[in-house]
């Protein structure tokens, strides 16, 4: 079992790139991924997602991705002519209305404000990728582990509260015959008491009967074991939640079959200990994967 709830964080660290990523994950009913990440990261978003999805099935997961870039990297010049060109312009202007040497040279011009601009070299960055998913590749690893811990705390949980409905459904197995017999007791005293002792045995054999199969909880008892037996199988898988939601609502709808069945106080008192025990275990699931 894996919880939905969790963090994690991973970095890429060499050559003066920094990547670090941190996950952060709540309850959800399906896989959400919400991505925030620099502009220079930003083509790689789909990548993060592909990542993710592969390792998660169900939970919003919050990506925070910050990137440091102190590595020197190759420039190339860059020459204005236009702004050059208005310099020589200006510089002639000049030479023909005060009759100043002109000493304007090629050298001249590019120590002029602008003139040379020096600019890193445009192309894809191939170290960025890379250093991206290897930071979230950390991170889904911490957070998987964190979900995989609470998981198991969650599966002890949910496996203890099995065991207490297990106990109980074998505490109505033994009781459930005894009521049946019961009513026919009370039946066949109230009805000698009435008639002066002269009960028909046959009446009260009929009515025992059709007591005995409109409060029968024999396929319920039945329902319940196979449920506990499945509970304790599916709790071995990872992705569980869907499945032990569906499991609870069957567990549910017996407990309550019984509850509106017994007829009986002993019974519907364990029967209700069973729904406050499916309750908790309700309550459990909607934090796993």
């Amino acid at each position: 079992m894996y919880s939905m709830t969790g963090f994690g964080k991973g970095e890429y660290r060499e050559g003066g790139l920094t990547v670090t990523v941190e996950l952060k994950s709540v309850n959800n009913r399906f896989l959400d991924l919400a991505v925030k990440c620099p502009h220079a990261l930003s083509a790689y978003e789909e990548d993060v997602r592909a990542l993710l999805r592969s390792r998660f099935a169900r939970g919003r997961i919050d990506v925070f991705v910050s990137l440091s870039d102190l590595r020197e990297k190759p420039k190339t010049p860059r020459v204005d002519v236009a702004l050059a060109e208005g310099y020589l312009k200006a510089a002639n202007e000049l030479w023909e209305r005060t009759g100043a040497t002109n000493d304007v040279t090629v050298s001249y011009l590019l120590r002029l404000p602008d003139v040379v601009r020096f600019e890193e070299e445009e192309g894809e960055d191939n170290a960025l990728k890379p250093a991206l998913l290897s930071a979230a590749e950390k991170a889904a690893d911490a957070l998987e582990k964190m979900r995989f811990a609470e998981g198991e705390r969650l599966k002890a949980d949910v496996l203890a509260r099995g065991k207490e409905i297990a106990s109980l459904r074998d505490q109505m197995e033994l009781r459930a015959p005894l009521v049946a017999k019961e009513y026919r007791e009370k039946l066949t005293e109230r009805i000698q008491e009435y008639l002066d002792g002269k009960a028909d045995e046959t009446r009260i054999l009929t009515e025992a009967a059709v007591f005995a199969d409109k409060c029968s909880i024999d396929e319920e008892l039945t329902r319940l074991k196979s449920h506990i037996a499945e509970l304790n199988c599916i709790a071995e898988e990872r992705t569980v939640g869907r499945k032990l939601d569906f499991l609870i609502q069957e567990f549910n709808r017996e407990c309550n079959t019984v509850c509106s069945k017994s007829n009986d106080s002993e019974l519907t008192a364990l029967a209700l200990k069973m729904k406050n025990e499916i309750e908790k275990v309700r309550e459990q699931i909607q934090n796993l994967e």
